[in-house]
């Protein structure tokens, strides 16, 4: 009777799971393209893939999809919040789709962050607008606004670095490359000059903006959303006065110092009229751009490096090599290609009252003061020019695999505009499509052990990504590139040069930290590191005996 009873109570949950599964067998053939005769990608039988999804892949992470990956090939179905999504891998069919932006694809972008980041900017616009809006940015990413840009990024790493060596315990290499790279959005790209309590709370705003971006598209008090939209609003604030002073500027002046400088000066020569809202969504935008992935590529940078030191040697030996590497001896500005008179094109985007660090002994660093008053370090940078960082081989190629080993962002998504054929299936109309990032980098068969960590494979001589156009895509590809690539890579460039040639840090840790792919990669509660600065002539008569 007790077998007969619980057979019973079982019964209406198993046939509501056999119907759950036929209703969702009719959701996939049902939205399927009829008029199409390949058949829809395969995927995991419907009760696994369930359990899974919700059980086992919170607990593996990337694993989950790889075992997907491996069981049902490079292109296969699954589903986000009850929406069919096509998972796609590998170079031609991610050439396939980000070359067909606009045509077979539209880029897809949650809700809610569409919503928070406003309808005026570039990732919302599509089209004849987005191409126009494109190239007036691009002149904010040109090398002409790079250079401009270069000195204040570089004040700002070495007022960071700084920060880091000062302090007594570990540094959370994520939180600080996080605070790194606002800093450099404000300061270096937007040319603001801030008092550091402002800074402080603007960084706590768009950190607001950030947590809030993906989330329910439900404007109710207490929502995701409504936080999100707060905080854009309190950023959007900061920003008109200072546009307003930007736009009288224009008027008067015809100098290029910051992003506003040069993206007004591309709407006016595409004819192209930018309202304040236009501009104020742009500025966010850029900060956004400029900010999490960025820092994601940083920590994986310190992290790598700190993992392979016979990497950081070798990028050491470089520096020494080309003379980035001085004795400290309180000069000022000393700039590499001073003389070609570049400096004095650019000097006067650069506030006279700004000072290089000098260099005193203090317990606790005061970041308000960090360019007058540093922690005392025995090395020095001079003043870097692109020119100057591009003739740096070896430093290129351990960026490049930073962001092939760890790219930032792990994929994306696009709308489907009209069916089309992938891998022999049909990618049908309507549906979602997220190309992958990372299991690309992971199973091109360009790359030799990609399992490794590797930057030599970047080298003159090897440079394995020569060999699939669409294998190494960190930025993405086709029109949707990221337009503030070069930027990143000038910031991870410059950020390294500035570690190695003056700071040495260690793990604080036990044992390195799991890496988490979503929304962007970052490690599980932070990279905890000890940060001191250098004792050049101490490394130097080590490194001699050797």
């Amino acid at each position: 009777m007790f077998v007969v009873a619980a057979l019973c109570s079982l019964a209406p949950a198993l046939l509501l799971l056999l119907l759950s599964r036929a209703l969702w067998g009719l959701r996939w053939s049902s939205a399927r393209d009829r008029s199409c005769t390949l058949p829809l990608p395969r995927a995991a039988p419907w009760a696994g893939r369930w359990w899974e999804r919700r059980c086992t892949g919170l607990l593996q992470g990337s694993s989950f999809h790889i075992s997907r990956r491996q069981k049902h090939g490079n292109v296969f179905k699954t589903h986000l919040l009850g929406k069919p999504v096509i998972r796609v891998t590998g170079a031609e069919h991610v050439r396939k789709i980000l070359l067909g932006e606009h045509t077979l694809v539209s880029t897809q972008w949650p809700q809610s962050a569409r919503i928070i980041l406003g309808p005026h900017t570039l990732v919302n616009s599509t089209g004849e607008l987005h191409r126009k809006k494109r190239k007036i940015l691009a002149r904010v990413f040109s090398r002409e606004a790079l250079e401009t840009y270069l000195l204040r990024l570089q004040d700002v790493v070495k007022c960071e670095v700084a920060q880091w060596c000062a302090e007594a315990g570990s540094v959370d290499a994520y939180d600080a490359t996080r605070s790194l790279t606002f800093r450099v959005a404000m300061r270096a790209l937007l040319g603001l000059r801030l008092e550091e309590q402002r800074i402080v709370y603007l960084s706590k705003i768009f950190e607001q903006l950030m947590s809030n971006l993906f989330s329910l598209p439900v404007d109710a008090p207490l929502s995701g959303l409504r936080k999100g939209k707060r905080a854009r609003d309190i950023l959007h604030a900061a920003m008109e006065d200072i546009i307003e002073k930007k736009l009288k500027k224009q008027e008067q002046e015809d100098e290029y110092c910051d992003a506003f400088d040069y993206m007004l000066s591309g709407a006016k020569e595409n004819s192209y009229n930018l309202t304040m809202q236009e501009l104020k969504e742009t500025a966010v935008e850029l900060i956004f751009a400029a900010h999490s992935t960025t820092a994601s590529a940083a920590t994986s940078l310190i992290l790598q490096l700190m993992r392979h030191p016979d990497v950081a040697e070798r990028v050491r030996a470089e520096l020494e090599a080309e003379g980035l590497i001085t004795e400290a001896r309180g000069s000022c500005r000393l700039r590499c290609g001073e003389g070609s008179g570049m400096r004095s094109k650019f000097e006067k985007c650069v506030d006279q009252e700004e000072v290089c660090l000098e260099l005193k002994t203090k317990p606790l660093l005061d970041k308000t003061t960090c360019l007058e008053e540093g922690h005392h370090s025995r090395t020095h940078v001079p003043y870097l020019s692109i020119e100057k960082l591009n003739q740096l081989g070896y430093l290129d190629c351990v960026v490049k695999e930073v962001l092939r080993y760890l790219p930032p962002v792990s994929g994306g998504y696009r709308t489907v505009l009209q069916t089309f054929e992938l891998d022999g299936y049909q990618i049908p109309k309507g549906w979602s499509v997220m190309y992958s990032i990372r299991d690309t980098h992971e199973t091109s068969p360009a790359f030799q052990s990609p399992e490794l960590f590797d930057p030599d494979r970047f080298s003159p001589e090897r440079d394995e990504s020569k060999a699939s156009r669409f294998s190494y895509v960190p930025f993405g590809g086709g029109v949707r590139r990221c337009i503030g690539r070069e930027l990143a890579v000038l910031v991870l460039k410059t950020l390294c040069v500035e570690l190695l040639a003056t700071a040495e840090w260690t793990l604080a840790t036990e044992t390195y930290p799991r890496m988490q792919t979503v929304p962007i990669v970052h490690p599980v509660n932070g990279l905890h590191v000890k940060f001191n600065y250098r004792n050049h002539a101490r490394n130097r008569r080590e490194s001699t005996h050797l």
